[in-house]
């Protein structure tokens, strides 16, 4: 597993308003210009001759027919690549002197990223050029589930394997915008289920509860409704498995900090 960072993207306040899930990636550098592949629908305009304008799907081979010139392979290349290499095959044929050419994608369909887990819609979505960061596609897949972590793994298949991790409440709360990072196509996003905590014994409400970051014991036994008359602070303990596989029965103060699956029991006093 190796980590790395990221350089910030600019202007996406608005976008991670908007989301109900964020998250934080510390890794890999910031993808190039997306290349155009098989199924990208793209636009295709000659500046000087707006009846030249021209949109289209890429066929397998990642060729586009083209007025004047035919089919033209701009597959493998940028838009800004192909947008210079359509103008000089205009210049080249002798149609159009000076052509300034711009190419650009209306829907991509060969990049594509899968996001998995616990979010609203998993699938499998598009990165096409304006809809690349991981904000993005978390928005599109209708952010986590209510019972979806606010941390977010990314897989990266680039020659060799790699995870990362992305504590996304952490970047909302920090406003940190250096980890919303640019998905590259084959990315596996991953929402897994949110860690929880036990409150059992002399409280209000028994159960199963989410834990946040730096949830405290006091703060346990509130989400659980607080201890019945006959609940004792000085009787709480925690069940908690070590990360050896053992387990420990631990005496627990009002200050500790709870941790992922910690069952809490409170006895009843005495007296």
């Amino acid at each position: 597993m190796r980590t790395s960072h990221i350089p910030p993207p600019k202007g996406r306040l608005r976008r991670l308003a908007a989301l109900v899930l964020g998250c934080a990636l510390a890794g890999a550098g910031i993808a190039a210009e997306p290349l155009l592949g098989p199924g990208d629908t793209v636009r295709v305009m000659v500046v000087e001759n707006p009846e030249l304008t021209t949109e289209g799907r890429l066929s397998l081979d990642g060729t586009l027919g083209l007025p004047l010139l035919g089919e033209v392979t701009i597959g493998g290349h940028t838009p800004a690549d192909a947008s210079r290499l359509i103008a000089a095959q205009l210049r080249d044929s002798k149609m159009l002197r000076d052509p300034h050419v711009s190419v650009s994608i209306v829907e991509a369909r060969s990049r594509r990223v899968q996001v998995l887990g616990h979010v609203a819609k998993p699938g499998q979505y598009a990165l096409d050029g304006t809809n690349e960061h991981l904000s993005d596609v978390l928005a599109a897949a209708g952010g986590r589930s209510e019972d979806g972590s606010d941390h977010v793994v990314v897989t990266r298949r680039d020659g060799k394997e790699e995870h990362f991790d992305i504590d996304v409440a952490r970047m909302y709360k920090d406003g940190d915008l250096t980890r919303d990072v640019r998905l590259q196509s084959g990315d596996v996003v991953y929402v897994p289920a949110a860690p929880v905590f036990y409150v059992y014994g002399a409280v209000q409400r028994a159960g199963v509860y989410r834990l946040e970051d730096d949830t405290s014991v006091r703060a346990a036994l509130s989400i659980g409704g607080g201890l019945t008359p006959r609940g004792s602070e000085r009787g709480i303990s925690i069940h908690r498995r070590m990360p050896d596989g053992s387990t420990h029965d631990l005496h627990a103060k009002l200050t500790d900090a709870v941790e992922a699956n910690d069952v809490i029991y409170v006895r009843e006093s005495l007296f």
